[in-house]
């Protein structure tokens, strides 16, 4: 059991303008993300990884591409990706913060 404070974790900078910081248990990984860099003429490179994702929007609002399927989701929806599909997405607002939880754990964050 344990707590994460946000003023407490550090911020890791994934690109400009873009912060995560994390907290995982054995088997479950939770970050949040922060993009201060909308809105985006174009989506992002899609990417994949080998993990289970359900992600949380909590603020802004942002196009997110699974596949071949794509929807808007704005403060209070959410979007699962399984493992091993594309997918990406596209800044509609400033700013926008996702929370992403990850089975198995995100070693490649971890480093």
């Amino acid at each position: 059991m344990g707590f994460i404070k946000q003023q407490n974790e550090p911020r890791e900078s994934i690109g400009e303008d873009r912060e995560r910081y994390l907290g995982h248990t054995d088997t479950l990984m939770m970050v949040v993300i922060d993009f201060n860099d909308g809105p985006t003429a174009a989506p992002d490179p899609p990417h994949s990884h080998p993990h289970e994702q359900m992600s949380y929007v909590v603020s802004g609002e942002l196009i997110v591409h699974i596949g071949e399927t794509q929807e808007q989701l704005s403060p209070g929806d959410m979007f699962t990706v399984p493992p091993d599909v594309p997918h990406t997405v596209r800044l509609l607002t400033e700013q926008v913060r996702l929370v992403d939880c990850f089975t198995p754990l995100r070693e490649d964050f971890l480093g």
